[in-house]
């Protein structure tokens, strides 16, 4: 049963619990996707489908109710992208990334080096771990709302 609401009360709506969040949007989108052209993208495509949806919203939550309608945009906007893959018959290898002895950090923080192995063990994460960093870390959302965006429960 779809509720039919005022084209007034849908701009009420939208400004009171979407335009307030759409910097953490911004923030999120960019984490995702690593460029903001695709960013902007996402957080468009996700500010149309919770314009469309906000009738349908309860007012719960509204950070967490954006954050998976952004996650669900990128998903989709992967899936068109993503070529058809071969089959490999060898199977894939993962290469792992060595971690230097504590002798030699020092002289690698000293001469910047420090800072690409850091950049290299951050890369060599899987994917839900290095996402989960970012989000939490360096976005700044609590754990709750980075769940939310990965999948999991608000």
């Amino acid at each position: 049963m779809t509720v039919v609401v005022a084209p007034s009360q849908r701009e009420e709506a939208f400004a009171r619990y979407v335009v307030p969040e759409i910097e953490v949007l911004l923030r999120v989108a960019r984490s995702i996707t690593g460029s903001s052209a695709d960013a902007e993208d996402v957080v468009q495509d996700t500010l149309i489908r919770a314009y469309r949806g906000i009738d349908r919203f309860d007012g719960a939550h509204p950070r967490a109710w954006l954050l998976t309608i952004l996650r669900n945009a990128q998903r989709n906007r992967v899936r068109r992208r993503r070529p058809t893959l071969l089959a490999d018959p060898d199977g894939v290898e993962i290469a792992l990334t060595s971690v230097p002895s504590d002798d030699d950090t020092a002289d690698q923080a000293t001469r910047g080096a420090f800072d690409a192995a850091v950049r290299a063990a951050f890369a060599a994460l899987p994917e839900a771990a290095r996402l989960t960093v970012e989000l939490v870390d360096v976005d700044g959302l609590t754990c709750n709302e980075a769940a939310a965006v990965l999948g999991g429960a608000p």
